[in-house]
């Protein structure tokens, strides 16, 4: 006898609940633009430019001395964070400075006057990075360990955030054409929504908790979007197999035989998926912590989504009932 999570035949009526599911979305998504368009997103150096330094000691390190001695540098914005590790590990801070751009830099005759203010922002970071790590080694002694820095300059961080917005727009893109040849367009539509849903509710998310929005979530969001459209396509192949198959049957009653009977592999893929996750969430340290809670959070709203948010928009777009009159069609000379 075998242990199973979730039964071979379950009845749960998904499309009775859609309108509450619907509100439940509905509040997300008008939270999460609200939240983007006021607080923002807490970008990391990736997209901000600035230095980030990642200092351990053998003792405990004050962050409020930290934060005090690099501040009286005149450098910029500092930003002093513990980081909380659970293996063990030696006690160790991140400082982050968002350096002030440098002066503008009158060019030559011949000369670029981009090129130019790139070069001074960039001898500026150097100068603030050779000052911080100084103050840091005044402070915490000449044996303290760097373990990590990194430099961006303001036009590398703007053309990372260009293109991590062209990647995510191309990957809806990409999707939307695939199930609109796979399908048709009411699948297509009711895909790419759930997608949208989950892509702008994580941002929310991000924005409410103030995690630090780094380069490697773009990775996670690309990750959860890929994600999100398979369990959303194993649901649609379901369905439409049923389409063929009860071709008398009210749409909602059909919808929510799909969604059960794909239920045990979309929770057990799930299920299977977040032990991994979370894993890596407690023990994988800071560096992970950001990318492994985007994925955690993306796995969670692209199997809500699957169910309650692609499946029931097709009972609001329609769909074509009989399949097996195109395929008689198509093979018919």
């Amino acid at each position: 006898m075998h242990f199973k999570l979730i039964p071979d035949r379950t009845s749960v009526p998904f499309t009775k609940y859609r309108l509450i599911a619907a509100a439940v979305s509905g509040l997300l998504l008008v939270g999460s633009v609200v939240a983007l368009m006021t607080m923002g997103l807490n970008f990391g150096v990736d997209f901000r430019g600035g230095v980030t330094i990642e200092v351990a000691d053998s003792e405990p390190i004050d962050v409020g001395e930290v934060r005090t001695a690099i501040g009286g540098l005149g450098l910029g914005d500092v930003k002093v964070q513990e980081i909380q590790d659970f293996t063990g590990s030696e006690p160790a801070v991140v400082v982050f400075i968002e350096q002030q751009d440098a002066a503008a830099v009158e060019p030559d005759a011949e000369g670029d006057p981009t090129a130019n203010q790139e070069r001074a922002d960039e001898l500026a970071q150097q100068a603030a990075l050779s000052a911080a790590q100084t103050a840091l080694r005044d402070l915490l002694g000449e044996d303290v360990e760097f373990r990590k820095i990194e430099v961006v300059g303001p036009a590398v961080s703007g053309e990372l955030i260009q293109k991590g917005i062209i990647a995510v727009v191309l990957a809806l893109g990409a999707m939307l054409i695939y199930i609109w040849f796979r399908f048709e367009w009411q699948f297509s539509l009711g895909a790419i929504a759930a997608l949208a849903h989950d892509v702008i509710i994580t941002l929310g998310v991000f924005s409410v908790t103030r995690l630090e929005f780094k380069l490697e979530i773009i990775a996670a969001i690309l990750t959860i979007v890929g994600y999100s459209m398979n369990d959303t396509v194993v649901v649609y192949d379901r369905v439409r197999e049923n389409l063929r198959k009860y071709k008398k049957k009210d749409l909602a009653e059909l919808l929510d035989i799909s969604i059960n009977e794909t239920l045990s592999r979309t929770i057990m893929t799930s299920v299977t998926t977040l032990l991994a996750l979370v894993s890596l969430y407690i023990f994988g340290g800071e560096v992970l912590r950001g990318f492994t809670f985007a994925m955690i959070w993306g796995i969670l709203i692209g199997t809500y989504s699957s169910v309650f948010v692609a499946s029931p928009l097709l009972l609001t777009t329609g769909v074509k009932r009989d399949w097996s009159k195109q395929s008689a069609a198509t093979a018919t000379p």
